[in-house]
This record gives structure tokens, C-alpha cells and sequence, in this order.
């Protein structure tokens, strides 16, 4: 009766010694724990000790998946009552907690007191493992799970487990598919709230990270820590397999499946599969058709942002310059190719017959040697190519088109080799020495069957042979 009479009148007669905060009855001896770090209530399942049973009461629902405590409105099911509270007040709007320094207002104190101590600075709580500290409790509850290992919310179709409830829930929509939060602007949906705050950047032009040493700038916090690795060089992500490293986790990622050559990524249309998620987008885009990226200088469309921003830099003329021969590049990319001609680089080796190559392009076109994938066809008469630019000149034999021609007499040819051949005609020169005989032919080709007696070209009419092969 003494305790329910100080809860109407708001008497607290018992004084905290070591902070003069006061309570009413038993609450104090709860509250005295948090000064000694007595954790008396430990999980059977995992250990984790807590200071009050509610505590652990609250923490056992995590295991058990148990959410007892149901929103009225909207049927939302929580862990805790004070989750629930907090979460009624989404639906009423009311924000009963202001901050006295920035009017801000909350919907708990606990998210008004952990708001003030940004204005304050203040990090009560200490990891004991690393130090490292936080204005928050459970902030420190959950950077505890990085030491620990501990991941206590698993996905119940895949069995994935996650340290936090908020990835869990994100993981869960791409089960679902669902993609709650959409762009007022272009109507483009998104899983997490962060991707959509990123996307809107694009609308508004905003870029807020800036790069210190070049002055480049970024929608995101993580593109500029990426950027600033090409000025330092580092790359902190290494190949369990072959030790080769990268500077992004993405890039790993993808060099990973060269060796297991796993393409897990299946575009439901044409049932074709990628070794990524951003090549199966890139793909899909060719059967929607969409191209909703576009450049404000000339009003060319894109498919993709990234190539937008690509088309974007021959509006500005941004070259990217070669230290060595200072020959200059419009893409990054193509800078690191060409330097590889400098150091001799060729990280990209067929597992074959292990020569080696300085793009990665080069690689696939080398493999179709092996594998006999002829993947470019014809559509006018179902000749089939290794390589796309065989194709090009092929589609020409039946266009009739002949773009390439000489400066001296104007004759033009389907293929730039055969220009250059003719070419020679006009300048005398023949690069290429028999060692065999003095003669000294015009073409590689030549060369190679004069030693040899070889007359592998034969005339349908007459059935006489011939050393080599050309075209008018």
C-alpha cells in the first residue's frame, strides 16, 4: 500500500549514494547495479548476463522469436512493450521528447538522451576488449556481437543469421521482394531507407564527400574511402586462393568466381547466368529497354548511371594522364590497362594452357580457343564467330560496306587489314623475311606456306592450288 501510495503522490525517498539519483523502493537496488556492473540474470542459451530479469525476459524473445506485444493499427508484432510504445507513436506522430539546445524532438527519451550526447560528445560506455566507446548502450551491445561472433537473428527461410535486427529485416525483402521505400521524384523503389537517402542525391545533384587530395567529390561516404585507396595505394582485400589483392571487397568478390567459375546469378527471361547481381541488372536492362538516365547537355539516354557518368566526361573532357608516356584516357580503367603495356602485367592466366593476358576480356575471347564457343551468329546465314570483331567484318560481306579507305588511290576495304596489305602495294614494303629463301613476301600468310610447299587454296573451277588467299 506504501508503494502505491508513493507512485501517485511521485515520492522517490531512496537516494542513489553514488550519483543522488532518486527512486521509489526496490527500483533503487536495480539502479545500483548499473554503477557495480552486477549482471545476475544470465541467458541459457547464449550467456548473456543481464541486470534485470525483465531484461533478460526481453533478450530470451530474440531465441525464441516470440513478439507478444501487437500494434492496434497496423498488426506489427514486437519483443518488447517499449517497442511497442515507441512504435505507436509513428502512427500518432507525436514527438513528446525536445531537445533543449536544437528543438529536435523524439519519440522515447531514451532517443532524446542519446541525442544529446552528439551535442555534448559524451561516450559513456567502454568496450573492454578494444576500448573503443559509444553514446549508447546498445550501440555497445551490438559492436560487442563484432568480438563475440555473435549473430542471434536468423532468417527463417534461408537460415542466414545476422548481428543485427535491422539487416535481418532488410534481408528478409529480398525474400519478399519488397521495396518499401519510394523516390517522390521518379517513383524507383528500394529496400533500405539509406539506398533511397543515396538515390535522392542523383535528383538533387548533391554530392557531400570530398576527396582531399583531388578534390573529386561523392554522393557516398563508402565511394569516397574507396577512391582515396587509388592515391594510397592500398588494397585491403586479398585472395585467399591466389593472394592477389584489391582495392574494393566488390572487385574480390568478382575475382573470387575465376576460380570457382560459380555463375549463381539467373536472369528469369532467357534463363542466361552471371557470375554477379550487377551484370544480371545490366543484363535485364537490354530485355526492359529502359533508359532512364539522362545526360542534361545533349538529352542522349542511358541504361545505367555509370554509363551516363562515362558519356557525361566527353562533356567535360576529364582525361586520366599516363606518368610513364603521358598519353591520356578518358576512363580510369582504360588507364590501368594501358599501364600494364609499361609493367608488363598479366594478371589474367588461362587455366589451360596458362598464358597469360593483361585484360581480362582478352582472357574470355583466349578461352573460346579451348571451349570452341562460337557465340556472335549471322542472322542472314548462320555462320557462327569466336570473336565480335569477326563478325563486324563478316556483316560487311553482306552490307556491301566498305569503310576503310586508302589515302592514296581511295579504294576501300571491309577490314582494316586488308587496307593495310594494300597499302603496301603503294609504299613497297614487305616486313615480312623467309628465312628459307631470299624472297621476301608482302603477308604473314605468304610467309608461312612458301617454306613449307604448302598450297592450301584451291579454285573450285580449275582445281588448281594456290599459296595464299585474297580479296579484291
Amino acid at each position: 500500500l506504501q508503494k502505491q501510495k508513493r507512485i501517485h503522490i511521485g515520492e522517490k525517498p531512496y537516494e542513489c549514494k553514488q550519483c543522488i539519483k532518486t527512486f521509489s523502493s526496490s527500483h533503487l537496488r536495480v539502479h545500483e547495479r548499473t554503477h557495480s556492473g552486477m549482471k545476475t540474470y544470465e541467458c541459457k542459451q547464449c550467456s548473456k548476463a543481464f541486470r534485470q530479469p525483465s531484461q533478460l525476459q526481453d533478450h530470451e524473445r530474440i531465441h525464441s522469436g516470440e513478439k507478444p506485444y501487437e500494434c492496434k493499427q497496423c498488426s506489427k508484432a514486437f519483443f518488447t512493450c517499449r517497442h511497442l510504445r515507441d512504435h505507436e507513436k509513428t502512427h500518432s506522430g507525436e514527438k513528446p521528447y525536445g531537445c533543449k539546445q536544437c528543438s529536435k524532438t523524439f519519440r522515447s527519451s531514451s532517443h532524446l538522451r542519446q541525442h544529446e550526447r552528439t551535442h555534448s560528445g559524451e561516450k559513456p560506455y567502454e568496450c573492454i576488449q578494444c576500448s573503443k566507446t559509444f553514446s549508447s548502450s546498445s550501440s555497445l551491445q551490438v559492436h560487442k556481437r563484432i568480438h563475440s561472433g555473435e549473430k542471434p537473428y536468423g532468417c527463417k527461410q534461408c537460415n542466414k543469421t545476422f548481428r543485427f535486427s535491422s539487416s535481418l529485416r532488410q534481408h528478409e525483402r529480398t525474400h519478399s521482394g519488397e521495396k518499401p521505400y519510394e523516390c517522390k521524384q521518379c517513383s524507383k523503389t528500394f529496400r533500405q531507407y539509406s539506398s533511397l537517402w543515396e538515390h535522392e542525391r542523383i535528383h538533387r545533384g548533391e554530392k557531400p564527400y570530398v576527396c582531399k587530395q583531388c578534390n573529386k567529390t561523392f554522393r557516398q561516404h563508402s565511394s569516397l574511402r574507396e577512391h582515396e585507396r587509388t592515391h594510397s595505394g592500398e588494397k585491403p582485400y586479398e585472395c585467399k586462393q591466389c593472394s592477389k589483392t584489391f582495392i574494393y571487397s566488390s572487385s574480390l568478390r568478382k575475382h573470387e568466381i575465376t576460380h570457382s567459375g560459380e555463375k549463381p546469378y539467373e536472369c528469369k527471361q532467357c534463363s542466361k547466368t552471371f557470375s554477379s547481381s550487377s551484370y544480371l541488372r545490366k543484363h535485364e536492362i537490354a530485355h526492359s529497354g529502359d533508359k532512364s538516365y539522362e545526360c542534361k547537355q545533349c538529352s542522349k539516354t542511358f541504361s545505367q548511371s555509370n554509363l551516363l557518368r562515362t558519356h557525361e566526361r566527353t562533356h567535360r573532357g576529364v582525361k586520366h594522364e599516363c606518368r610513364q608516356c603521358h598519353k591520356a584516357f578518358r576512363f580510369s580503367s582504360t588507364l590501368r590497362t594501358h599501364e600494364r603495356m609499361h609493367s608488363g602485367e598479366k594478371p589474367y592466366e588461362c587455366k589451360q594452357c596458362s598464358k597469360a593476358f593483361s585484360q581480362f576480356s582478352n582472357l574470355r575471347t583466349h578461352e573460346r580457343t579451348h571451349s570452341g564457343e562460337k557465340p556472335y551468329k549471322c542472322t542472314q546465314c548462320n555462320k557462327t564467330f569466336r570473336f565480335s570483331s569477326s563478325f563486324r567484318t563478316h556483316e560487311r560481306s553482306h552490307s556491301g560496306e566498305k569503310p576503310y579507305e586508302c589515302t592514296q588511290c581511295n579504294k576501300t576495304f571491309s577490314c582494316s587489314s586488308y587496307r593495310r596489305r594494300h597499302e603496301r602495294t603503294h609504299s613497297g614494303e614487305k616486313p615480312y623475311e623467309c628465312k628459307q629463301s631470299i624472297k621476301t613476301p608482302e603477308y604473314p600468310s605468304t610467309l608461312q606456306v612458301y617454306g613449307s610447299g604448302e598450297k592450301p587454296y584451291e579454285c573450285e573451277q580449275y582445281s588448281k592450288g594456290f599459296h595464299y588467299f585474297t580479296t579484291n
